[in-house]
């Protein structure tokens, strides 16, 4: 006879253990590498391209391109990730979807950081030696090494996040095909009417010596000269009948009080401008007489610290066309019709005087009233942000910044600085150098987003609006407003820089002085572009760059051009062009599809990628390059402080990768409500890898108790599977995941999908249904009809969650789908699977067995307070009346835990039966009533004695 011992060593052999190669332990850091060069080996991506290129259903994606200018942040991990969540997501949805990664490599971020570099190297001066085409090819050179290393940096980077894309062949926007995709662009606008060029006022970077458009500007906390000043009056008399007083009660002339924060633009100073509809006052404070805005009055003279007593009142309207003298230039108005007062819709009462100190050359709104009054523009600013010769002596070559605290002294020395103070506000500032910019009035190129159309006699700005409010979607909903806002109230668009590393603007100076730019000379320089490269306008001539241009054929032409007498110019396009035409050169280029159903970036690229590349599109297209936006907030540290370097509160991409694997951080991102700003911190990373860990966990499990089954030859079939059993209960719940998280796909809701996968695999499988099959998966007879039942439902259910998963933690889910299907998987990956169709359903009663399970646990934890701590040690009886509990008689035990459930309670409530002094099985520990000695000597279940030979089946 055995003994005990030797019985219990002997029984564990007989039970189905767990077996499985997938790992415990995921070691990511190790294990993702090998998952992409299988990925590679086996050729995933281009198979997904060409699904792309040949279906009807494709999902039409595209990358807005980053920088090529440094490594990536923690930023760059989130954006990423999310894309790549799009692409695998619709591919695993069964709409296939391609993805060509991009990088944008011309501009000022790269020069920047380029000349910085020659300058500490000591090449600088050798090459501002050069002439000009000579000393911009040098540094077109040293910026595309630059960009060139950076972009395979950057490429290794997001590979290394696992994402999924075209990385032999990406687009970049320095790339020959690129530049004639972009010129091709600018002929269709310049075809449509929209291109000009004209003297006005821009955003000028002193530091980079450049135009700006308002996606290059970032807002900055800055302190100016808040000053208050009087324009005296030219013309007593007219200003006393403008206020119905008498003249003689004046005794000496009113001034115009106005108010600025940039006294440097004082000089450029020709008009003052009013609302007609506003009230203003005559005032006597202290020795002044002023003129102010009646509703202004108090805060001025608050501000100020002095008395205000006001004489008389009258409207804006009165107040036209009186004349002014200028404050320390004499002869500041020899310009007929300047240094008066005119009307303004402009003028609010927020701030200020009420009176506007106007410089066309210095303000975008001071220059069309100064357009619409017949004003030349006056800019005494050069480049350098210093004053030129036509200012008085004592400003001349003064910077701005420099002038700022002397006009303002000059003002008081001279008696017409009524109040002056400190001023913090947020001002533009160069993204590049961080520091303010100017208006400033020079001669550029421009879109006008107010022209029509050739083709629809719509404005862009109009055929924008229309777009966003009518014919694309936003995520999240408020992205609408934000970019119809922004659309109503932007300028004209500044398409000239005055650079070096970009690409070239096709105009040329005729002997004239005129430009020569036509649909045709454009396209005939693309064509060369398309050949060489934009090189070609520094190496090559006028001739040779307009070889295939015709003269005679374009009906743009000038009568007697002469190419031989052309010179080239030297402005650049705006890089944001250059991006903006990425639906152009990728989309259509490619014959990936256009327009895209989706673009995807953080919530800054309302006011850039997404505005610039609309507005190319529907002035060379007349249709938006996309259907539907996405865009994210910004990341930050745990205390909302924005990351940065000087902070040190920045997380490394490549630390965060070693320490816990790209999967994990997917999965962090997926958790995200990125719609919003996110807090960011290592802590967070570490409660990502637990939560991985439990889904890890749980597909284990399930794998590991598939490995003496094959599909094959052990499935049954599902739909004799009872409604009633905890099998069907489970394949509803599979149903109901896949419904939720492919909704939650479609919707671009990763939270949802990251929630539902993460609580299926916590809740309805390990803590529920795996709790329950386990017994009988490792205790009843391997061949076992209801074993096999089992096995089928979690073979089914664990390849649907893989696939579910496939698009937030690609390695993790092809790891398993691998170790799932063995051999066949071999040369496959869940990245080429689509999501199997799952229409189960169970019994609807299965939820009021589940509320009784709760009920029935809730009874076994107080039963311990009676010594009942294990829960084979007990029985449960219940009162089943009406017979609802009958069909589901065989799961219960399994389902309470316990070792038998009985329904013929008669007092309703949930009694615990305590089964302790009845015999134990030595194999499955349950007290089921069947267990006694058998043949061998131990004492087993009859389920269990069929399992290892001893009983009958």
């Amino acid at each position: 006879m055995s003994t005990e011992a030797d019985r219990k060593k002997r029984y564990k052999k007989t039970l189905n253990l767990p077996k499985t190669s997938f790992p415990m332990r995921a070691n990511l850091v190790q294990n993702e590498p090998r998952s992409m060069k299988r990925w590679k080996k086996i050729d995933i991506y281009p198979q997904l391209a060409e699904r792309a290129k040949t279906s009807d259903n494709r999902f039409v994606f595209h990358d807005g391109p980053p920088f090529a200018n440094g490594s990536i942040h923690v930023g760059h991990l989130m954006n990423k990730s999310l894309k790549d969540m799009v692409v695998r997501s619709r591919n695993v949805m069964g709409e296939p979807c391609s993805y060509v990664p991009g990088w944008d490599c011309h501009g000022l971020p790269i020069e920047h950081k380029v000349i910085a570099e020659l300058v500490d190297k000591g090449k600088m001066a050798k090459i501002d030696a050069l002439d000009d085409d000579a000393r911009r090819m040098a540094i077109r050179r040293a910026c595309t090494a630059y960009a060139k290393k950076y972009a395979k940096i950057q490429a290794g980077q997001h590979q290394r996040l696992l994402t999924l894309g075209d990385y032999d062949d990406p687009y970049m926007t320095m790339n020959p095909r690129y530049e004639a995709a972009v010129i091709d662009v600018f002929a269709n606008l310049v075809e449509q009417g929209l291109v000009y060029r004209a003297l006005k006022p821009v955003h000028w970077s002193i530091a980079n010596q450049t135009a700006l458009a308002e996606a290059e500007l970032e807002y900055q906390d800055r302190v100016d000269p808040s000053v208050y000043v009087r324009f005296d009056a030219t013309d007593r008399t007219a200003v006393a009948a403008a206020f119905d007083i008498d003249a003689a009660s004046l005794d000496r002339d009113p001034g115009f009080l106005i108010w600025t924060t940039t006294p440097w633009t004082l000089p450029a100073n020709r008009l003052i401008a009013v609302h007609e509809e506003h009230v203003h006052v005559l005032v006597k404070s202290g020795d002044d007489l002023l003129i102010v805005a009646k509703e202004l009055l108090a805060k001025v003279v608050d501000k100020a610290g002095k008395e205000g007593e006001v004489l008389a009142e009258t409207t804006g309207a009165r107040l036209l066309g009186l004349g002014y003298r200028h404050p320390f230039l004499p002869d500041a108005y020899a310009e007929k019709g300047s240094g008066r007062i005119i009307a303004g819709e402009h003028v609010t009462l927020e701030d200020g005087t009420g009176l506007v100190h106007t410089a066309p050359g210095h303000g975008q709104e001071d220059y069309d009233v100064g357009m619409r009054e017949g004003i030349a523009v006056y800019s005494p600013v050069r480049g350098d942000g210093s004053y030129d010769d036509s200012v008085p002596e004592w400003l001349r070559g003064l910077t701005v910044w420099d002038a700022n605290p002397i006009i303002t002294e000059h003002l008081r020395d001279s008696g017409h600085l009524y109040h002056h103070e400190d001023y913090p506000h947020s001002y533009p500032h160069d993204w590049r150098s961080k520091t303010p910019v100017i208006f400033r009035c020079t001669e550029q190129w421009f879109i006008g987003v107010d022209r029509p159309t050739a083709r629809d006699d719509k404005s862009l700005r109009q055929l924008a609006l229309d777009a966003t409010r009518n014919d694309v979607a936003f995520y999240p909903g408020w992205g609408r407003d934000r970019l119809a806002s922004m659309l109503e109230s932007r300028p004209d668009w500044c398409i000239s820089r005055q650079r070096s590393w970009g690409l070239p603007i096709p105009a040329f100076r005729r002997p004239d002085g005129s430009l020569l730019l036509t649909t045709a000379t454009v396209r005939a320089v693309g064509e060369a572009f398309a050949k060489e490269g934009s090189d070609a306008w520094f190496l090559r001539d006028p001739a040779d760059l307009l070889a295939t241009w015709d003269a005679q054929a374009d009906p743009d032409a000038p009568d007697g051009i002469d190419v031989a007498e052309l010179e080239k110019t030297y402005d650049i396009l705006d890089v944001w062009l250059e991006s903006g035409s990425s639906w152009n050169a990728v989309l259509r280029g490619r014959d990936i599809g256009y327009p895209s159903e989706l673009y995807l970036e953080g919530s800054d690229q309302h006011r850039g990628w997404f505005q610039t590349s609309m507005l190319a599109a529907l002035g060379a297209t007349g249709q938006a390059p996309f259907k539907a936006i996405l865009t994210h907030g910004f990341t930050v540290d745990k205390d909302g402080r924005k990351m940065s370097k000087s902070l040190g509160n920045t997380l490394e991409v490549e630390d965060l990768l070693q320490e816990f694997g790209a999967d994990v951080c997917r999965w962090w991102v997926s958790s995200l409500a990125f719609e919003n700003d996110m807090k960011v911190d290592h802590s967070y990373f570490e409660i990502a890898g637990d939560s991985y860990r439990k889904v890890r966990n749980t597909l284990r499990f399930m794998i590991s108790n598939l490995a003496d089954f094959d599909p094959a030859e052990h499935a049954v079939d599902l739909d004799a599977v009872g409604p009633t059993t905890i099998d069907a209960w489970a394949l509803g719940q599979g149903s109901e995941l896949r419904a939720k998280v492919v909704d939650a796909y479609r919707r671009f809701a990763f939270r949802q999908a990251h929630n539902h996968l993460y609580d299926f695999c916590n809740d309805t499988l390990s803590s529920l249904y795996l709790d329950t099959v386990k017994d009988r998966l490792y205790c009843d007879p391997p061949t076992s009809e209801r074993r096999r039942v089992t096995q089928t439902v979690l073979h089914h259910l664990t390849d649907l969650l893989v696939r579910l998963l496939a698009p937030i933690i690609p390695h993790t889910a092809d790891e398993a789908y691998e170790a799932l299907w063995g051999e066949a998987a071999e040369h496959e990956s869940v990245h080429l699977a689509t999501i199997p169709e799952f229409g189960h359903q169970a019994d609807e009663r299965w939820q009021s067995v589940l509320d009784l399970r709760d009920r029935v646990l809730k009874a076994l934890e107080d039963a311990k307070a009676d010594g009942i701590d294990n829960p084979l040690d007990a029985g449960i009886r219940l009162t089943d009346d009406t017979g609802d509990l009958e069909p589901f008689a065989d799961d219960l035990p399994d389902l309470f835990g316990v070792s038998r459930v009985l329904a013929d309670c008669e007092s309703g409530e949930i009694e615990i039966v305590d089964l302790r002094e009845e015999p134990r099985c030595e194999r499955s520990w349950k007290r089921d009533g069947t267990v006694r000695v058998r043949e061998d000597g131990g004492a087993l279940s009859d389920r269990d004695a069929v399992a290892v030979g001893v009983g009958r089946e």
